[in-house]
């Protein structure tokens, strides 16, 4: 599987305006996984998942294919960031307490992936995916808008993000699963212009913009600078999809 990458352009915009990890999410994992010595954030991104594992484990590995987005990361004295694939691994073997993918499992070859996280992983380490969709907002007119918004945009989604849809459900997963999952929503308090920020890193709005040379992100501003005050937050929530496994 070649590389596709959605996000270097907006690496920037991508550690600015996506959600974080809340800290519930990351105490279960630091609980469940074999140790805290070391973990490894494959896909990392920005590093968002690969900070917070950071305050728990002794040493995190963070990985990303994009040289872009590791330029975009945020430093950590226990962090060692790599450009490489998640695929090709390049821990150790039998290195690893936990290996985690927040949010970017879709954009992976999810069997070679596995691999290389069984090579690296301890004998009962644990693996942990999770993936997120379109979030609701308290806010009924704000969130009849971003429903509106995303049907327009529905069909530039890349093939890859629709295993997301069942929460990662549909894909082979080779670990001993773990079946007493947390219950975990993300939440963020965006402003106007961080919502739509947010809404720009999608890469389905950015193929929409490419497809038509138009950005339809304009449309949910101005609809929404009439209900949605200079500065003032609003929440969002995104119901979190988790698998978890150990190596058998």
């Amino acid at each position: 599987m070649t590389f596709q990458d959605h996000f270097s352009e907006t690496a920037a915009a991508y550690a600015q305006f996506r959600p974080r990890y809340p800290d519930r999410l990351m105490d279960w994992l630091a609980e469940r996984a074999a140790g805290r010595g070391l973990a490894w954030d494959a896909a990392t991104g920005n590093g968002q998942a690969a900070v917070a594992l950071a305050d728990r484990f002794a040493r995190v590995v963070a990985t990303d294919a994009s040289a872009r987005q590791i330029a975009n990361a945020v430093p950590h004295p226990r962090i060692e960031y790599r450009v490489a694939r998640a695929e090709e691994g390049g821990l150790e073997p039998a290195s690893c307490d936990l290996v985690t993918v927040a949010q970017a499992l879709h954009w992976l070859e999810p069997a070679a992936f596995f691999a290389a996280a069984e090579r690296a992983l301890k004998p009962g380490g644990l693996i942990a995916v999770w993936c997120y969709v379109e979030p609701r907002l308290v806010d009924g007119d704000v969130d009849r808008a971003l429903q509106e918004f995303a049907a327009v945009v529905r069909r530039y989604w890349p093939h890859e993000r629709q295993i997301t849809e069942d929460g990662y459900r549909s894909i082979p997963f080779p670990f001993a699963e773990v079946d007493a999952l947390p219950a975990i929503e993300l939440e963020m308090t965006p402003t106007l212009a961080e919502f739509v920020g947010y809404l720009r890193t999608w890469s389905a709005t950015r193929r929409f913009v490419v497809a038509h040379r138009d950005d339809p992100v304009l449309v949910v501003e101005r609809r929404l600078a009439g209900v949605w005050p200079a500065g003032e937050r609003r929440t969002l929530r995104w119901p979190l999809h988790i698998r978890a496994g150990v190596r058998r």
